[in-house]
């Protein structure tokens, strides 16, 4: 599953950046600068991916990247945790359906989905197992830093 929203990033008037997702509106944050916007979008995105959890909503997939236009890649366990989710919905899968297939209580459950609880990995892999899936890393190059004007909101 693609975890690698695009951020449109635009200057106000007094000078801040804001972060705005395209496929993920309830995802917006602000910084000083280019960098801070970008480095503050992570979490713009994990905290409204926290509500997309909490009521049972699948998740946006993400657009296309317009040319210069930077893209947010979610860490890894967020990425593994939410793709358990999609997965629990696609196959009309309960938390304590789950927990049956794993042999833990429900709210165990709960704190593997929780992007706030420090999962172990193996407990990811085994949830993701459980729902016919597996894990797969892919390393990829970082793209450098695009300088450009930003469009003003006044």
């Amino acid at each position: 599953m693609n975890m690698a929203y695009p951020v449109t990033l635009k200057q106000y008037a007094n000078g801040q950046i804001g972060a705005f997702f395209p496929d993920v509106p309830e995802a917006i944050t602000a910084g000083a600068t280019e960098a801070e916007a970008v480095e503050n979008a992570q979490d713009a995105l994990i905290v409204a991916f926290s509500g997309y959890l909490d009521s049972g909503r699948p998740l946006p997939k993400p657009g296309r990247a317009k040319r210069g236009q930077a893209v947010i890649s979610l860490p890894p366990r967020a990425s593994l945790k939410l793709s358990i989710h999609q997965a629990m919905i696609k196959q009309g899968i309960t938390q304590a359906q789950l927990g049956e297939r794993l042999g833990i209580d429900g709210r165990q459950i709960r704190r593997i989905l929780n992007l706030d609880h420090e999962s172990r990995l193996s407990q990811l892999e085994a949830a993701l197992a459980a729902l016919g899936l597996r894990v797969s890393v892919r390393i990829t190059k970082a793209p450098p830093p695009v300088a450009r004007a930003l469009p003003s909101i006044v």
